[in-house]
């Protein structure tokens, strides 16, 4: 049939276009290279807001974002603020989450695993010496995060057991948690 195309999907993926990306990407290392860019402004207290909307990938300023998004942060009543939003390090737990559930199902859907479901539930634990200067043995962040997750999926267990040491592998935000990340500060 002249003129028609067709797409395959699973899981909510164009699984055509991803292999297309992967294989462009290994065609040319170049547009591999992301830059993504946040802006924050402070609020008062403990609350700020956040616009992210453009960003460097695929060799070119991406524009397609006509509005930014916009993300809320504040502290809950207990730490001093008005519990307008979730807090920094609660941010940190959805960044997790959510990039553990885009690397879940993309996979699968290169696997050619349905999902049908899919729910993470994450725990952080945090002890706030470090974060108020109380203790220099103490660190600022969190000391310990558990997930866990469930899936219903047409895979075997052995086959998701696979699937998800893979996404543990190649998450950026658990690779950010795990291991150490140069951050330089300057004075604008």
């Amino acid at each position: 049939m002249t003129g028609t195309t067709s797409t395959a999907t699973s899981n909510g993926i164009d699984v055509t276009q991803l292999t297309q990306t992967v294989e462009a990407i290994q065609d040319d290392s170049d547009l591999a290279n992301f830059r993504f860019r946040a802006h924050n402004v402070w609020v008062d207290g403990g609350h700020s807001r956040t616009r992210v909307q453009r960003f460097w990938g695929a060799g070119a300023e991406d524009t397609s974002r006509a509005e930014p998004f916009v993300l809320e942060g504040d502290e809950p009543h207990v730490l001093l603020g008005t519990d307008q939003a979730p807090n920094a390090v609660e941010a940190v737990l959805h960044a997790l989450a959510s990039c553990l559930a885009v690397g879940m199902a993309y996979n699968a859907a290169a696997r050619g695993i349905t999902i049908r479901s899919l729910e993470f539930d994450l725990e952080g634990e945090l002890d706030l010496h470090g974060f108020l200067g109380l203790s220099a043995d103490t660190r600022a962040g969190y000391q310990h995060v558990r997930v866990s997750y469930r899936i219903d999926s047409d895979a075997s267990r052995d086959v998701i057991d696979d699937l998800c040491a893979h996404v543990q592998r190649t998450s950026p935000v658990l690779d950010i948690l795990r291991n150490p990340v140069d951050v330089s500060i300057t004075r604008a």
